[in-house]
């Protein structure tokens, strides 16, 4: 069985995608308008049409522009003299968009319908990213695992064809974190450009991406500190030498990603008259309601907007203040029959465990366990020699297994940050971590069977994880087409959750 995978991996590969792109594009064409739809859309629509990003403006424009972009082609109707574009900041964008959809001659199905393309074409890119990524690290066995763990899993085909940040958010996170981890094996010049490339499209796509800033600066520093020090001809160079050209060549990195958010924010902006900024800023951070800190931002964003080239930047850095306006104040939600404005630290956990399949969270549970393992026998071991020898194996560790290590930082970071915040919103907020989970999962699973040294031990577990993984797709198919509600059996099954 795994001879004929590996052989036919293209095959898998190709069903497994057709099968996401089926299931997207029918619930694309199926399901009605969500809340959040009917302000991306007129606010990408006119971010396009007139370079100004009065509506929604606390999100980055990368996806917006991205679903608009078939609307463009639908000659349709968008009248900036009706009152939604003189509005306040928050009535603006829901109005903008029962005008844009249902007030203005425009067809709304087929404006829902196109918008949504975009956002379908990014979740096959990045379902073919994850197969990719793990290949290279496990193998073929285990890129296809990853694979139908994230192209069956009834919360990816539940979100991944409407107009949010969530999906957009996951792709460009793992977009980002590949070329920065091939940066960091590789630091060469291209490389640097690559990665500070898709370090600006993450931080283009929501501002929850600054997140993994900490985890891509601790790597930074430490992959150096522990690879063997020597230049790009192989003759031995100094660690100081080596830190401080990994140092350089990430700010480096960092400055094209900042240009790149300039510049996609200028385009997106240039018609936007000075005062609108302004204008919004007042009304999410009012004197009356700031603390110092708030204050001194909304002081800092009004003197920024001042400068002509500081423009689109203030745009930028007022939706990141924005955003940990919104985590700290929180929202509205339900939780265990209590409906509150306060988050909880159990919901996120306790979502999760409700609303993965059964097989995934067998999986994961399996993968980590294994791992954590794998990482304390070798730290156990190192500790009855010396202390030497423990530092000797955790920078072994750094230097070997540099992507799983920056996964599982990943996740712990954004793990801790959705707990400990007041933002509960739902399966949605965990999409960044998903993939980085899947990935991790096959990897382990992958190594476990590959490490049992008997063969008969090693079908049986092959045949168990295809039982397994055969159970997870008739249970996504069988869920058709209502994966928002999907629950697993922990809180009732698909159909009573």
């Amino acid at each position: 069985m795994q001879n004929f995978l590996k052989k036919n991996y293209k095959i898998v590969l190709f069903l497994a995608l057709l099968f996401m792109m089926v299931v997207s594009v029918l619930n694309a064409k199926n399901d009605s308008l969500i809340y959040d739809e009917s302000a991306h859309i007129p606010a990408g629509y006119s971010y396009l049409k007139e370079h100004d990003m009065r509506l929604n403006p606390e999100h980055p424009p990368l996806l917006k522009d991205l679903v608009a972009i078939p609307l463009l082609f639908l000659n349709l109707n968008f009248d900036t003299n009706q009152p939604f574009w003189s509005e306040t900041a928050d009535d603006a964008q829901w109005n903008a968009g029962k005008y844009f959809l249902y007030g203005a001659g425009n067809n709304p199905d087929l404006i829902i319908f196109w918008s949504r393309i975009p956002i379908i074409l990014l979740s096959l890119l990045l379902g073919f990213f994850i197969f990719k990524w793990t290949k290279e690290m496990a193998g073929t066995i285990a890129g296809i695992f990853a694979l139908l763990l994230y192209a069956f899993d009834p919360n990816i085909l539940g979100h991944n064809h409407f107009v949010t940040t969530d999906i957009g958010i996951a792709a460009f996170t793992v977009f980002s974190f590949y070329y920065f981890l091939r940066f960091i094996k590789e630091p060469t010049w291209k490389n640097v450009l690559i990665g500070g490339i898709f370090l600006g499209l993450m931080q283009l796509t929501k501002f929850s991406s600054v997140l993994a800033f900490p985890v891509f600066g601790l790597i930074l520093i430490a992959y150096p500190l522990v690879k063997r020090a020597c230049d790009k001809n192989g003759k031995e160079t100094t660690k100081a030498y080596l830190f401080f050209e990994y140092l350089g060549k990430g700010l480096i990195a960092f400055l094209i990603s900042l240009i790149l958010v300039c510049v996609f924010y200028y385009f997106n902006t240039y018609d936007m008259p000075k005062e609108k900024l302004p204008e919004i800023i007042n009304y999410y951070f009012p004197v009356e309601r700031l603390n110092p800190m708030g204050s001194a931002a909304s002081e800092t964003l009004l003197a920024m907007n001042e400068y002509p080239v500081l423009r689109p930047l203030t745009d930028y850095v007022f939706g990141i203040v924005r955003v940990f306006q919104r985590v700290g104040g929180g929202n509205i939600n339900y939780f265990m029959e209590s409906v509150n404005l306060n988050g909880s630290p159990a919901y996120f956990p306790v979502v999760f465990l409700i609303k993965e399949p059964l097989p995934t969270l067998f999986f994961i549970v399996f993968a980590f366990f294994f791992a954590f393992l794998k990482i304390t026998r070798t730290t156990f071991k190192s500790a009855k020699h010396s202390f030497k020898r423990i530092l000797e194996s955790i920078a072994h560790y750094i230097r070997t297994s540099t992507t799983e290590l920056a996964m599982f930082l990943f996740i712990f970071v954004y793990s801790a940050s959705s707990i400990l915040g007041n933002l509960n919103i739902g399966f949605r907020h965990l999409m960044p971590i998903v993939p980085f989970i899947f990935i991790l999962a096959a990897k382990n699973i992958s190594e476990f069977i590959k490490n049992r040294e008997k063969y008969k031990i090693k079908s049986m577990l092959f045949f168990i994880t295809i039982i397994l993984f055969l159970s997870l797709i008739v249970g996504t198919f069988s869920a058709y087409p209502y994966y928002m509600s999907y629950f697993n059996q922990i809180a009732g099954g698909p159909f009573n959750g």
